[in-house]
């Protein structure tokens, strides 16, 4: 299965769970979700009002101020570091045509070198 996210902005922190919770049925066990990009990521993330934006922020500061002339576009050569930091897929487990998750806990997509069209390939088993 596929999902196609549009992003907005440059750096963005979409939650997609409702949007994964419609492709489980009840009997499947696990969900991957999988970013065929490499300069965005997907994890799971507490999304009180705010903390995309501070998540968002966070993890671009995360990256040292190096010279990255070496890259083909060393303007968004950082992107390629998040996405590797963060990962490009999340597994979550599904009990009962649910996702497992915790209280506050989303899937997210966090874009960093945006706006861009994102394709998501969902695996369920």
């Amino acid at each position: 299965m596929e999902l196609e996210i549009e992003t907005n902005n440059s750096r963005q922190v979409i939650d997609i769970t409702d949007k994964v919770q419609r492709l489980v049925k009840a009997g499947n066990n696990l969900v991957n979700i999988f970013a065929a990009h490499t300069t965005c990521g997907v994890t799971t993330a507490d999304l009180d009002p705010g903390a995309d934006k501070d998540l968002a922020e966070a993890v671009w500061e995360m990256i040292p101020k190096l010279d990255f002339s070496r890259h083909h576009d060393p303007e968004h050569f950082p992107s390629h570091i998040i996405h590797s930091v963060i990962g490009p897929n999340v597994t979550v487990p599904v009990k009962g045509g649910r996702l497992v998750l915790g209280t506050w806990q989303k899937i997210v997509l966090i874009e960093m070198d945006g706006p861009k069209k994102r394709n998501l390939y969902i695996s369920v088993c």
